[in-house]
């Protein structure tokens, strides 16, 4: 038997051996990065739109069939596993037009917000009750160009219906709105209500296909938002896609509109999904059929999926990825199928990225109203005795 090695030989090994496992772990991880399976079916009406974790449990809304339909939109509750739980019918809708929901957000009690794509109305769906309020409604607005001075109004160029599609909580529990036709994004105040234009811009402007995704950055300071198209010219570029970051100023007030990233032509950013690394996955619901990764500065480092086809190595190819979401590592993703109709297609797919997503962020007071106003503050009131013919100093006392 040979002596021990010294103890530094020993740590210097033990060391080395970590690292080593380490690469080799790092490899597994590198070689899983971007397999592709089904996370689970969408059963009818079909037509995902938007995965929403919430704890154990994923939600899926159903969104609008292009072909019509007389069926009320759904929402699909699952098991991290993807085992069908449960499933809720949403009332109210005008079955006679285009319908859909976005399961857009959950509040700080779990309840879910949901985004009725026709009506304008934001509806909160309680899963443990199965009961549905309305939460707020966006209106309809006018164009700026013929609207009275002063008032709300649309930038767009075409006078469309409000179509709420992304929300992402303020810190203050206010709730940010994307509106996917009037150019606009809404803030409507905590606990729900009226809401009101946050930020106007013809950038915002894509004519048939706007203003989609909506994310809390991590300083809870800076929403992150993506643009189908500038279609309403607005930008140099009317065909390609942008990811733009805009601060809440001192006040709640907007910030300047900075551009992070330009997709190619055609592509048709839609949901995106925040990891723990700062990188941002987008899903390219147009003609490319691709997911995109960005870096924290909006640099490109790859896409998933076949251009134009989808391929993507797995049982069913990407076709109209739409709306993204985090479970662990794995980037689920609503296979939309909205251009070809595939019932086969029509399902979550499971995306491997080999990192953690981010946190949603979900303030304490998310849908629970203001904050409830604090008690004026009394002065402290300091009273000193003052020194008599070489007295000691009195006491300090202190009156709250």
């Amino acid at each position: 038997m040979s002596a021990p090695a010294p103890r530094a030989v020993r740590l210097a090994l033990a060391a080395c051996c970590a690292l080593l496992m380490s690469a080799a772990g790092a490899g597994a991880a590198s070689a899983d990065r971007g397999a592709v399976s089904v996370f689970a079916p969408v059963f009818s009406p079909g037509y995902p739109a938007l995965p929403h974790v919430v704890g154990d449990s994923v939600y899926e809304g159903t969104y609008a069939n292009p072909q019509g339909d007389s069926l009320p939109s759904r929402v699909f509750q699952y098991s991290a596993g993807g085992v069908p739980l449960r499933s809720y019918t949403v009332p109210g809708q005008d079955l006679s037009q285009p319908h859909g929901v976005q399961v857009a957000a959950n509040d700080a009690q779990g309840r879910l917000l949901l985004l009725d794509r026709t009506s304008g109305r934001i509806l909160r769906l309680d899963p443990a009750t199965g009961a549905f309020t309305l939460y707020a409604r966006v209106p309809d607005l006018p164009l700026c160009s013929a609207a009275p001075a002063g008032a709300e109004c649309s930038p767009a160029l075409l006078d469309q219906a409000p179509m709420p599609d992304y929300a992402a909580w303020g810190p203050d529990g206010s709730l940010y709105v994307t509106d996917y036709q009037q150019a606009v994004i809404w803030r409507v105040p905590p606990g729900g209500g009226t809401p009101h234009v946050w930020l106007a811009d013809r950038r915002l402007d894509g004519g048939p296909f706007g203003t989609a995704c909506l994310l809390m950055s991590p300083d809870h300071r800076t929403l992150l938002f993506d643009q189908a198209s500038n279609g309403g010219l607005g930008s140099l570029n009317a065909t390609t896609g942008k990811l733009y970051a805009v601060a809440i100023a001192p006040g709640g007030r907007p910030g300047a509109l900075r551009q992070l990233w330009e997709s190619g032509p055609g592509d048709a950013p839609d949901g995106c999904a925040l990891a723990q690394s700062g990188h941002l996955y987008i899903a390219l619901v147009g003609t490319a059929n691709q997911v995109v990764e960005l870096d924290a500065d909006g640099l490109e480092i790859a896409r998933f999926g076949q251009v134009g086809t989808g391929a993507n190595g797995g049982p069913v190819p990407f076709d109209s990825p739409s709306g993204v979401a985090f479970l662990g590592s794995d980037l689920l993703i609503a296979n939309q199928s909205y251009f070809t109709g595939t019932t086969a297609d029509q399902v979550i797919l499971s995306l491997d990225t080999g990192e953690l997503g981010a946190p949603v962020y979900v303030p304490a007071r998310a849908g629970l109203g203001p904050a409830p106003a604090r008690p004026p503050h009394r002065r402290r009131v300091r009273h000193r005795r003052h020194r008599r013919h070489g007295s000691a100093l009195g006491r300090l006392h202190r009156v709250y």
